[in-house]
């Protein structure tokens, strides 16, 4: 079995961060635990960290120190080369990837980034570093600039420098290829390589290739002045305001770089009163060359203005500035989530990863961890894409949510709330936004209000609901983000980071209602902890569940644990294990267990039963040895609400888990509930979890 892949580029900029990135999420999603690991990295200043190593390792999370992910700098390297000491270097790299091969299933392995000093050894040193390790290759190469005899010929090149040395390549990859190029390009390599040769092309994405405004500002040592909150915003284009504002107007592209001496302060006022209005492309940022300060009257305007793009000074001259700003290369770093996220996005569609990681020679870890999860998550919602409606639209943490589930392409969204609120929003968060895939929805103005208010009159005139009542209860978000659900205009909705639960809940009781065999909404957390994912519930619905409720809960945990993946091993939890105990609340716990025993006998189901017991494999067997469940429970099932919303608490603060959820069970149709304090990644699982519970419908 492969331990380990290595990335290898032919040359400067092939955008391997791409492969890096899609490969690690699909590792992350396949295998309990992925180490990743750079034998050899560019120099950086002192008190400064390789980017790249620091954006992997924090984005996935993984549990790497960044000393043990390098082995050597290029400049040291070559001094070593220099002195005839190659030997040690590679001694060096050997000795760190095998500590981190013991610790991890699966080590990614990043080749060199041929820029700066030395690229002429770069190639040998791949095929030298991956021969010794004894690892796998994936070859990548860029089209961008090349005709379609040269890509081949320098990937057929590269290839061959691997085989020789008895390197197995696995795949070849040409990157930043023209869209209409892809399959050309493709039937080209596979006539040119073995069959056995996984071959795969992806296109030129233009998000990618363009500088940021933090990139920018890094390269020319600016000065920022204005927007340090959106230094992530990039510059699709850049133009020179030279011209007549009436004139240089009309040159305005979306999401445009406005470079201009300081003192002009009428391209730089048009230019953000541009960016504010609807008739003009959106701005973003402006760079004042000549190291000229607009005058204090013109700085205090620009304060007192509700959005301001980034706005930065530096030295030179406009057009030198302009020249050096057209040769940036664009990085991916860890604050720039849109990149990274748009990056995976493009490997997932365009790589065969099912093809790729077969000739891995099949890996599989144990049990369920929360990387596996979540990838798998992610992976389920796009096989079946469905369509989910966030009905609060004035939340800034709803439009960052949409935005990012925009890049990662795997629901469909409406959003309910004002057009141009929103619009201005995501200018001001300095956000990546494709208004014709989101639609924006304002209940009043929807074509399906009359509709919507008719059906809930009709539904609920029994409960003495008037005509003009349903009127005022559809322009409310909740409502109408339920009414859309129900009529099938949606499959899901995720509300409450603004809204109690009773006004998320309510309206889904109401009409939605609870399936056939459900006389219960009972609620779930998927609690992901270091190695395995359990599911808690109910923490968040019932107070205090009578038995046969509480029997209902577990049954509709166990099915929602099946649906996601885990193997259902309830625990049936009580202050005391097996028939010891005495009381109420314990006798509760008894009958509910015997409850569903009776009515899922295929179900593996232990109560009542201590969280110790029920979680750790020790004392589970000395409690109750002969237990199917004791020590290895994965559905946890408290006794009322108090115990159950505490435990979760307690577990997510003190352990550092992430909590997934509430995910209500027992509706007709799903509607989940999110906490007020909810966080962007929050939002962002519930709305997955959301749309594979639309799956199963």
């Amino acid at each position: 079995m492969n331990k380990a892949i290595y990335i290898a580029t032919i040359e400067e900029n092939c955008g391997k961060t791409i492969i890096s990135l899609g490969l690690m999420r699909t590792l992350l999603g396949r295998t309990a635990r992925v180490g990743y690991f750079r034998p050899i990295i560019e120099d950086y200043e002192e008190g400064k960290k390789d980017t790249h190593i620091e954006m992997v390792i924090s984005h996935f999370d993984l549990d790497i120190n960044y000393e043990d992910a390098y082995a050597i700098t290029k400049s040291k390297l070559i001094k070593k080369k220099n002195k005839g000491k190659l030997g040690e270097v590679v001694d060096l790299i050997i000795e760190k990837y095998k500590k981190l091969e013991e610790r991890f299933d699966f080590v990614l392995v990043e080749g060199t980034s041929f820029s700066g000093e030395g690229t002429v050894i770069e190639l040998d040193m791949n095929v030298l570093i991956a021969k010794n390790l004894g690892i796998p290759t994936i070859i990548v190469g860029s089209g961008e600039g090349k005709t379609l005899e040269e890509l081949v010929d320098n990937l057929n090149l590269a290839y061959n420098s691997f085989k020789v040395k008895e390197v197995e390549v696995l795949a070849v990859i040409a990157n930043k290829v023209q869209p209409e190029n892809l399959d050309l390009v493709t039937s080209g390599l596979q006539k040119s390589l073995p069959n056995s040769i996984l071959v795969n092309s992806i296109p030129l994405i233009s998000s990618l290739h363009n500088p940021t405004i933090q990139e920018i500002v890094e390269v020319l040592d600016a000065k920022i002045l204005f927007g340090h909150e959106y230094l992530n915003n990039q510059s699709g284009s850049y133009s020179i305001g030279a011209m007549q504002l009436c004139n240089y107007l009309l040159h305005l592209k979306e999401n445009g770089l406005i470079i201009t001496p300081g003192d002009r302060a009428d391209i730089i006022l048009g230019a953000l009163q541009a960016n504010e209005s609807a008739n003009y492309p959106s701005v973003s940022g402006i760079v004042l060359t000549g190291n000229i300060i607009p005058e204090e009257s013109i700085l205090k305007l620009i304060e007192g203005l509700s959005t301001v793009v980034p706005i930065i000074t530096v030295e030179g001259g406009t057009y030198h500035i302009a020249n050096k700003i057209g040769n940036i290369k664009s990085k991916i770093y860890a604050g720039n989530l849109q990149k990274i996220e748009t990056s995976i996005n493009t490997f997932d569609k365009y790589v065969d990863l099912d093809a790729l990681t077969n000739k891995f020679n099949a890996f599989e870890a144990e049990g369920m961890t929360p990387k596996m999860f979540q990838y798998n998550l992610v992976k389920r919602a796009k096989e079946h894409r469905k369509h989910i409606v966030l009905p609060e639209g004035n939340d800034d943490r709803i439009i960052i949510a949409a935005a990012r589930l925009q890049a990662m392409d795997v629901v469909d969204i409406s959003i309910i709330g004002n057009q141009k609120q929103i619009e201005s929003k995501v200018v001001e968060l300095g956000l990546e936004f494709d208004f014709s895939k989101i639609a924006i929805i304002n209940p009043k103005d929807s074509e399906h209000y009359d509709d919507y208010v008719n059906t809930y009159y009709e539904l609920r005139k029994a409960k003495n609901v008037t005509l003009g009542m349903a009127k005022d209860l559809l322009e409310d978000v909740s409502y109408f983000g339920t009414m859309m659900v129900y009529k099938g205009h949606a499959d899901g909705m995720v509300s409450g980071a603004a809204h109690t639960t009773q006004h998320t809940i309510l309206p889904a009781l109401q009409f939605i209602k609870t399936k056939p065999n459900s006389s219960v909404v009972s609620s779930i957390f998927f609690m992901c902890l270091e190695d395995r994912v359990s599911i808690f519930g109910d923490c968040a619905i019932n107070p205090n569940p009578t038995a046969e409720q509480l029997a209902e809960i577990a049954i509709s945990s166990a099915d929602s644990s099946t649906a996601f993946g885990i193997e259902p091993k309830i625990a049936m939890l009580s202050y005391s294990s097996g028939s010891s105990g005495k009381g109420d609340e314990v006798d509760k716990v008894r009958a509910a267990t015997e409850i569903v025993r009776k009515k899922r006998p295929d179900l593996k189901i232990e109560g009542p039963i201590q969280y110790d017991a029920a979680v750790d494999m020790e004392v589970g067997q000395s409690k109750m040895p002969n237990s199917e469940v004791a020590g290895q429970a994965s559905v946890l099932i408290f006794p009322d609400l108090n115990t159950g919303n505490n435990t979760y608490k307690a577990v997510q603060r003190e352990t550092g888990a992430l909590a997934i959820g509430p995910m209500l069970q027992g509706l007709n149709k799903p509607v989940n509930d999110l906490s007020r304090g909810c966080t962007i990644d929050d939002i962002i699982n519930t709305v997955v979890i959301t749309a594979i519970q639309a799956q199963g419908l």
